[in-house]
């Protein structure tokens, strides 16, 4: 049986990935968690293992021995304020990492790479892609583009394994539904707190992100679907220095996803929601990068001169919002009332879910060349989001939803 080294073992896709290769004790003979801290019990085959990935390649080094693995799973990540602190940062842990497993010797075990990066791949942060995104699209650099780590991690991994006995896979997910032990940094989670908070205040729940981008599209990947996918890949002989996008094989959209998160918190939408005041203006709008990334293919695709720059607008910002005296009084009643975290609120991820609901352009990604190679997973997003409210409830994050079903 095959062992694992799983990196970033805390976070929402790491854990995924450590839980689904540790409930199948029968494949994966052991499991090695790295990661800068321990929050919560694996099953048995699990060994946790402290990891500081932002050392030097022999200070990994020393961190590692003993650890060896036939297959690396790589979820860490670190954010960072710039654009390109993020690409020094993470790319200097990618590459010092697998150089400490040349320098240990584990190296000469290895047989694939399997590394996580995302829809950023396709500057889908700088405004409107060209859609569905595909695999194939070139990528989104050049003058006038921030530096994007996701380029550089590929870079390192494709010249690493040039001289190595081991091959790479690459993921690229979007908008991350799943749930990790002492993590906030999820949408459903900021998603449930302001629906519970908006229900303890009068009732109505307005959709605070963009009145265009509510009756647009998106693409969502449920953790563990994205770890389901992970081993599949590792373990499919053909999936070989390939890179794939995997989203949960739905495309949603709010004014489908949003009734139903209302009926399960009791809230209500308001009728016209996008036209009532909010009190104090609280709405924002922020222009993305003047050249969005579908203007890069634009003449080829007979749209030259005719892309449009995309925004991040919200009726209701949720960074003001989470700061106003009368839901912060909310929270604590909520808190006190049903035991909850008294972490959640201050740590939920307020300006990444503006930017989630924000955009005024949609998110469509294309699975074909997954399916194309064999896989078939698919999940319900609405199940999947489902599904992390009752995780959430039961880790004491969120309130008991007044209903269970929507």
């Amino acid at each position: 049986m095959p062992n694992a080294i799983v990196t970033g073992a805390t976070g929402i896709l790491g854990r995924g990935i450590v839980a689904a290769l540790g409930n199948n004790a029968k494949q994966w003979q052991t499991v090695y968690a790295l990661s800068r801290s321990q929050k919560e019990n694996f099953p048995p085959n699990v060994k946790t293992h402290l990891l500081d990935l932002t050392k030097d390649a022999h200070g990994m080094a020393k961190q590692l021995e003993g650890v060896q693995a036939e297959y690396v799973f790589f979820a860490a990540y670190l954010q960072k304020d710039t654009d390109q602190e993020n690409w020094d940062v993470n790319g200097a842990m990618l590459k010092n990492f697998l150089e400490a497993l040349e320098i240990t010797g584990a190296a000469k075990q290895l047989k694939r790479v399997i590394i996580t990066a995302g829809a950023k791949q396709y500057g889908l942060h700088l405004g409107p892609p060209k859609q569905p995104m595909e695999e194939s699209d070139p990528w989104v650099e050049g003058e006038g583009r921030p530096p994007n780590f996701y380029y550089y991690q590929q870079r390192i991994l494709a010249d690493k394994a040039k001289n190595a006995h081991w091959d790479w896979v690459v993921t690229y997910p979007n908008d991350v539904i799943g749930v990790a032990k002492g993590n906030f940094m999820n949408i459903a989670t900021s998603i449930g707190l302001y629906a519970a908070i908006s229900k303890e205040l009068d009732g109505n729940l307005v959709f605070p992100g963009s009145p265009t981008f509510y009756t647009m599209f998106d693409s969502f990947t449920y953790s563990p679907l994205h770890a389901d996918f992970n081993i599949w890949s590792a373990l499919e002989p053909n999936c070989g220095n390939q890179a794939f996008n995997i989203v949960n094989g739905d495309t949603e959209s709010w004014q489908n996803l949003w009734p139903k998160i209302a009926r399960r918190f009791g809230g209500h939408i308001p009728r016209n929601q996008f036209n009532i005041g909010l009190g104090e203006d609280p709405s924002s709008s922020v222009e993305l990068a003047e050249r969005p990334p579908i203007a890069d293919v634009a003449a080829q695709i007979g749209l030259e001169n005719n892309v449009q720059r995309g925004r991040v607008e919200q009726k209701c910002d949720l960074i003001k919002w989470s700061q106003r005296e009368d839901v912060q009084k909310a929270w604590e009643r909520l808190q006190e009332r049903d035991g909850l975290d008294k972490d959640a609120f201050a740590k939920a991820t307020w300006g990444f879910l503006g930017f989630v609901l924000g955009r005024t352009f949609s998110a469509v990604i294309s699975m074909s060349k997954a399916r194309r190679y064999g896989w078939t997973g698919y999940v319900d997003t609405w199940e999947a989001l489902s599904q992390c409210f009752d995780e959430l409830e039961r880790e004491k994050i969120l309130p008991k939803a007044k209903y269970s079903e929507a």
